[in-house]
């Protein structure tokens, strides 16, 4: 038989459990997030310099630049490593394709070694995004080089283009699933033909030139 005394303080005792121990699970959750989120920004910030440094072709910096992004969004994982629901409210995606963004541009500008996701430690939607907007950036570097004459690397550089649209393109999923990756290729289809046709000025040009100088 229940003891109507005790039974309102029993519960009332049960429910200050369940509500402290949810409690403590959400501050621990929340200590990871305001650890992770200004790594997350420091890392996003290392790696946009990193990309800034590559377009004034210094190398070093922009090396450095992404070892510190790179350290950075470690942090930020191992933090939110036990709080996979904070892992995936978005800033940590948006880190993790911004520090493969970086080392992506780099590598495509050099034509080195692509680092895939697991050698970069990121997911694979962040890191596919993060091929597609590496893949833009190649269009100022284009330009760059062309306005120095350098039609060589300019066309080197627009076949990395064409290749990276080439595989992006095939990669049909939902964008639940993708992060909005249809939505990046379809903006580098556009970057891509731009350079494209200003590559294209640019090579008919200097074969006219060459063609009168020539005569």
């Amino acid at each position: 038989m229940t003891d109507e005394g005790t039974g309102p303080d029993r519960r009332r005792a049960e429910l200050a459990d369940a509500v402290e121990s949810v409690r403590a699970g959400l501050s621990e959750a929340n200590d990871a997030r305001e650890i992770a989120l200004p790594a997350c920004r420091r890392a996003i910030r290392a790696s946009g310099s990193s990309i800034r440094a590559v377009h004034r072709r210094e190398p070093e910096r922009a090396r450095a630049l992404r070892v510190e992004a790179v350290e950075a969004l470690r942090e930020a994982q191992v933090a939110l490593g036990p709080h996979p629901a904070v892992a995936h409210a978005g800033f940590l995606h948006d880190a993790e394709r911004e520090v493969a963004e970086a080392h992506l541009t780099a590598a495509l500008v050099a034509g080195d070694h692509l680092p895939g996701p697991s050698e970069l430690g990121v997911d694979g939607a962040p890191w596919l995004k993060a091929l597609a907007e590496a893949a833009s950036e190649l269009r100022r570097y284009t330009l760059d080089r062309l306005r120095e004459g350098d039609l060589e690397q300019g066309e080197a550089l627009l076949g990395a283009m064409d290749d990276a649209y080439d595989v992006l393109v095939t990669v049909d999923f939902p964008d639940a699933i993708t992060e909005g990756l249809r939505r990046t290729v379809d903006a580098l289809r556009a970057v891509l033909e731009r350079t494209r046709g200003d590559v294209t000025a640019t090579v008919v040009q200097a074969r006219l030139q060459k063609a009168i100088e020539s005569r």
